[in-house]
């Protein structure tokens, strides 16, 4: 089953679409936390709350160094919650994936704009995948075409990482990739609503409603 992420700290999003959705956690990087004015110890027992004991959470670095990268890593790693490490698929951050994987570490391989990227990333031993979709549109490339290459080449090559797409502005950049048969996805919280809200769907159940009340009043179906 596809893994359903949000790309949020927004506690309030986020208890709305878990409401809704079968949310497997959120994903998260400096950016993000930042502009949230929140650290970790603040996060964490808040989203357990919400989302309960088993959602996953992936976190990632802010070290310069593979050396500083594997040893946040590990203060990360023991925290009490389901965590995954995020790491840039630099030459620096390929060479902190290996050693935390020797290490047994879950690891996300974050800020890939190429299919050769992501495969390098995969080699290297990473969970998870987290192409740029949007990003890479802006820059002049093919988001959607880069998720495809990338499953292609791991179905090819028989490699179990997970492609965890991320950067959407669309829908339609959301079902090009699911269309390319990724295992997991993560939203932004704008672009979640974006999937429930085509415009002929609201007048439709306000239709039902009106001819019910037409034919019934406030009379409920099983009555």
């Amino acid at each position: 089953m596809l893994e359903l992420y949000l790309d949020s700290v927004d506690l309030a999003q986020i208890a709305r679409f878990n409401r809704c959705l079968p949310i497997k956690g959120i994903t998260t990087n400096p950016s993000i936390l930042a502009a949230a004015g929140v650290g970790l110890p603040e996060l964490l027992p808040a989203l357990t709350e919400i989302l309960g004991a088993n959602a996953r959470i992936h976190v990632q670095v802010v070290s310069q160094s593979a050396e500083e990268m594997l040893a946040e890593a590990e203060r990360i790693a023991a925290l009490p919650y389901d965590l995954v490490i995020k790491v840039p698929a630099t030459e620096t951050g390929l060479t902190a994936i290996r050693a935390m994987k020797a290490e047994n570490l879950t690891v996300l391989a974050t800020a890939i704009y190429s299919a050769h990227q992501g495969f390098l990333a995969a080699l290297s031993g990473a969970d998870y995948l987290a192409p740029y979709v949007n990003r890479i549109d802006t820059m002049g490339g093919d988001g959607v075409a880069v998720v495809a290459d990338l499953q292609l080449l791991l179905d090819r090559q028989g490699l179990g990482s997970k492609i965890l797409p991320a950067s959407f502005k669309n829908t339609q950049q959301v079902l090009d990739v699911l269309k390319s048969g990724v295992a997991a996805l993560t939203l932004p919280v704008d672009v979640a609503a974006q999937m429930f809200a085509h415009p002929a769907v609201q007048p439709a159940v306000d239709k039902f409603t009106q001819d019910w009340q037409r034919a019934f009043g406030d009379k409920l179906a099983y009555e």
